[in-house]
């Protein structure tokens, strides 16, 4: 469970930790991203040892991040208690991407009244990558 243990609904900020992924592949590292968040179970936990390996091999794809897009643990921005401040991760070869947040809930017109990069084009990333055939 999250840290509150209830359910969450809001518009988290998010930065870009990688862009070694199809699904990245069009993102600045340290872009950031105003995203949904939805869901009264899930966090990321995760031990020093694998965390090491995440981050050595590029697979930590998006954190919880401060105003200033710099990871937090601080709960006010790390909405449900991720270790490391961890919103999502890829696979090794980065052809799978695990993530919290409702990227597809964005669209034009929706969150009018939320400032910041709410269109996080991971779909079209990866539709542009995959028709490409690699």
């Amino acid at each position: 469970r999250n840290d509150i243990s209830r359910h969450i609904s809001c518009i988290a900020h998010t930065v870009s930790s990688s862009n070694n992924s199809p699904w990245l592949s069009s993102f600045a590292e340290n872009e950031g991203f105003e995203v949904a968040m939805s869901h009264g179970e899930g966090k990321f936990v995760v031990s020093d040892e694998v965390i090491n390996d995440l981050i050595k091999n590029g697979q930590v794809a998006f954190q919880y991040c401060n105003l200033e897009h710099k990871a937090t643990m601080d709960n006010d921005y790390n909405i449900n208690g991720s270790c490391y401040a961890i919103e999502g991760i890829t696979s090794k070869c980065g052809h799978i991407l695990g993530k919290m947040g409702h990227s597809e809930r964005y669209h034009e017109n929706v969150f009018k009244n939320i400032y910041g990069n709410k269109q996080q084009n991971i779909f079209a990333n990866g539709v542009n990558y995959f028709r490409k055939g690699k």
